[in-house]
């Protein structure tokens, strides 16, 4: 009687770990960054490949995304934050160093843009997709259109235009506009540019940085200020949609993989940015989303339409007066100083 009591005993402990193991979760690779920023379907594939789950979270700006962690948010692995923002998390021990020896297909990553990357060594940032920003409008609504970021001063067209709500891109672009340079710190230059962006501000209908993209594929918006990538994925949903580069020049961005200090799965982080480097994934991810992966084993597997594409790559003499948005260091106060007064006026 007791060896079978003991038997009926080991065989419930048994089941009871059984149970346990039944009910342990995959692990959770928990990645902030942008909207629409990763094609669904590879997100799929390296959740069965690795046996775990991602959960995304967005945000709309560097700004925000910061504000955010320093205020104390966590549980998050992977971020994309674009290069600048990239040097101050890395300056403030934000970052995790990344081991290369987990990160092999880093070996793809196009060497030509590493000689302009502010990371260029990839200590603590491999990069993720290329973009510069630009203008779009509806060829049938917005007549003589031109190249040049003074479309905004269009009374024409008050109220049915937007600019990005990114104190960088927006202010930058009204600096390019004077011909300034976008990274400048002379207090008079960017008063200059915000008086430029007061101005504009009268005829826009608002400062934004998603619904800018259905927008003008609805036909809600008749001219917008934005990203390549967006504008191109809104193209795709209205061929009546033509993008603009202005001629004064604009900012050329890279958005990065970073892995925070404090992740909880830094090896799943790792495999993940991997994974995003394969050739095969980088061509796929850049042809859905619309953005360039600096991947230079990938560009041979894109459509020619789409390597051609000016809001893919710029042309040569725009592509000169165009720059990097660089962290600026205690400067980047002079910049909020002017935001804070934009975003104030009437």
């Amino acid at each position: 009687m007791n060896r079978l009591l003991s038997r009926v005993l080991l065989l419930c402990a048994a089941a009871a770990m059984l149970a346990g193991c039944a009910k342990k979760e995959a692990p959770t690779l928990h990645v902030y960054t942008w909207a629409d920023y990763v094609k669904p379907e590879l997100v799929q594939r390296f959740e069965k490949e690795h046996g775990c789950r991602i959960v995304i979270d967005t945000f709309d700006s560097n700004e925000s995304m910061y504000a955010k962690l320093k205020a104390g948010a966590s549980g998050y692995d992977v971020v994309t934050p674009s290069s600048y923002q990239v040097a101050i998390m890395a300056q403030q021990g934000m970052l995790l160093d990344l081991d290369h020896a987990l990160l092999p297909n880093t070996r793809n990553v196009d060497a030509e843009y590493l000689t302009l990357a502010i990371d260029s060594s990839m200590a603590h940032s491999v990069p993720y997709m290329l973009t510069n920003t630009g203008l779009a409008y509806l060829k049938s609504k917005v007549k003589d259109a031109k190249p040049t970021w003074a479309m905004l001063d269009r009374a024409d067209l008050k109220g049915r235009m937007t600019m990005l709500n990114d104190m960088r891109e927006t202010i930058g672009a009204a600096l390019k506009f004077l011909g300034y340079s976008l990274n400048t710190t002379d207090d008079a230059e960017l008063d200059a540019a915000r008086d430029v962006v007061i101005r504009w501000k009268k005829n826009l209908a608002k400062f934004e940085n998603e619904q800018y993209k259905g927008g003008i594929a609805s036909g809600e918006f008749l001219l917008v200020h934005g990203y390549s990538g967006d504008l191109l994925q809104a193209q795709s949903e209205n061929a009546d949609i033509a993008f603009l580069a202005p001629a004064e020049g604009l900012s050329i961005a890279c958005d990065d993989l970073v892995i925070l200090k404090d992740s909880k799965q830094p090896a799943l982080a790792h495999a993940f940015i991997d994974f995003l480097h394969d050739p095969a994934v980088a061509a796929e991810n850049s042809e859905f989303i619309s953005y360039l992966c600096p991947n230079s084993a990938a560009y041979a597997l894109l459509p020619a339409e789409f390597m051609n594409n000016p809001a893919v790559r710029l042309s040569p003499e725009v592509r000169a007066k165009c720059e990097v948005i660089r962290d600026l260091g205690a400067d980047n106060a002079k910049y909020t100083r002017v935001w804070d007064q934009i975003k104030a006026a009437q």
